[in-house]
């Protein structure tokens, strides 16, 4: 093993490492930012990436297995992510799998049977975060508890629609907005338009979701080649986490709005459908607001602003983010649409 080089890729080793992922199963994910491999004698027996605070495409040559060569690639990547500031890491693997992260210091959020795990390298992590939420919860909230999770990049009238029909239906709406900043809307950003267009709710708790809800550490693209496969089992683990929120929280109903133009989100759906209820958590799916120009979707609205329709996004969204959208946060964001190839994606 002495001979073993464990480094970043070089310019033109990215064709070795997704060889080696096509081999054991893989492919590349598309948010790498870094990735490493280990190198016998100029042959790559074993590759890993980063992707934010994610460890991902983690793949060894199956002739190799055995010899301790995950540990040590796996070691590197923590290096490297501790030199950038990020000490709270995560992954997701296969359930055979799990153990080998377990030894590195890794620990079980959720799981869907064998076929995947989610990992965080803090034992107090998650159990964390579920005390944070539970904070932010009245101390007696109203029943029956429900909870919306959303991006809303940006907040439309249809994300308004969906809050009002959802907390009408429960004591209690727990809001929970995407907090990885992904999306063209910063996470900060769309906390506020999200507050400012269910202001007149007056039962709505908010809350971020952090890394454990549709994040890029629940959400890797690597892990099934089949589309609509590894998108059931990203959204079935998804739903095992949520699971786990909803019954530290008391949350008995989880809202969810229709997408007739996403087979991804039809496909989120059914499989929440399937996972939530059996851990005591009606799935309800609620029609999308439609207008003349039919349902209303963020991404009709950040197509309208790249193209510089402002008759079209006002109509779409609601009075308070109409006023984001002409200030000095919302301008910068507009040129950003306005210099983007495709606006149809977060």
């Amino acid at each position: 093993m002495e001979e073993l080089e464990i480094r970043g890729l070089r310019p033109g080793e990215e064709g070795q490492m997704d060889a080696l992922l096509e081999r054991e199963g893989l492919q590349r994910d598309g948010w790498l930012d870094y990735s490493a491999g280990a190198f016998d004698g100029g042959e790559l027996v074993a590759a890993g990436s980063c992707a934010g605070n994610t460890l991902r495409c983690l793949a060894v040559d199956s002739r190799r297995r055995g010899e301790g060569i995950l540990s040590r690639l796996v070691r590197h990547l923590i290096e490297v992510q501790y030199q950038r500031g990020n000490y709270h890491l995560f992954l997701y693997t296969k359930g055979a799998a799990a153990p080998q992260f377990e030894d590195l210091g890794f620990h079980e959020i959720a799981r869907d049977g064998q076929r995947a795990v989610f990992l965080e390298n803090r034992k107090t992590g998650f159990s964390d975060y579920l005390q944070s939420l539970q904070k932010e919860t009245p101390a007696a909230p109203a029943a029956p508890q429900g909870a919306i999770v959303m991006n809303a990049n940006p907040f439309t009238l249809g994300h308004q629609y969906l809050a009002e029909k959802a907390a009408a239906a429960c004591g209690t709406l727990h809001l929970f907005v995407v907090s990885e900043d992904l999306s063209v809307f910063p996470a900060a950003d769309r906390m506020e338009l999200v507050k400012a267009g269910t202001a007149h709710l007056s039962n709505v708790v908010y809350h971020r979701t952090d890394s454990y809800l549709i994040s890029r550490a629940t959400f890797p693209s690597y892990f099934l080649k089949d589309g609509d496969q590894a998108a059931l089992a990203q959204a079935q683990l998804d739903g095992a986490v949520f699971a786990r929120i909803a019954g530290a929280l008391g949350i008995t109903l989880r809202f969810l709005g229709t997408e007739p133009t996403s087979h991804v989100t039809a496909l989120y759906n059914q499989a929440l459908a399937e996972v939530l209820p059996p851990a005591g958590v009606e799935c309800r799916v609620l029609p999308r607001r439609e207008l003349a120009e039919g349902p209303i979707s963020a991404s009709v609205v950040r197509q309208a602003l790249k193209d510089g329709d402002w008759a079209l996004a006002k109509r779409l969204v609601p009075p308070s983010t109409a006023a984001y959208l002409h200030s000095e946060k919302g301008q910068r964001v507009v040129t950003q649409l306005r210099e983007m190839e495709q606006v149809n994606h977060h």
